[in-house]
């Protein structure tokens, strides 16, 4: 257990003690509050996913875009050089 502490437990809990309170006091000198920072946590997190949704549909619409153009371009090459070989034969 004092590996995963980084050295003995209860002087490491201790010293985190006094940390999280002096932290907390410079956040609530500027006057957030916990809640806040969770809620734009998980604020964060939500536009983070519907950024990721919204990249998908964006590739997704010129996706199509772009198959409606080279889809057929593609067939008609194949049907053309299927037809050039069998006219060689």
């Amino acid at each position: 257990m004092d590996r995963f502490f980084g050295g003995p437990v209860l002087p490491t809990i201790f010293k985190l003690a006094i940390a999280s309170i002096a932290v907390g006091v410079v956040l609530a000198v500027f006057g957030i509050k916990p809640i806040d920072l969770w809620r734009d946590f998980l604020d964060t997190l939500t536009r983070i996913w519907e950024m990721g949704f919204d990249a998908i549909d964006w590739s997704l619409q010129y996706l199509l875009l772009g198959a409606v153009v080279v889809i057929p371009i593609f067939v008609a090459v194949r049907l053309w050089s299927v037809l050039v070989a069998r006219g060689k034969e």
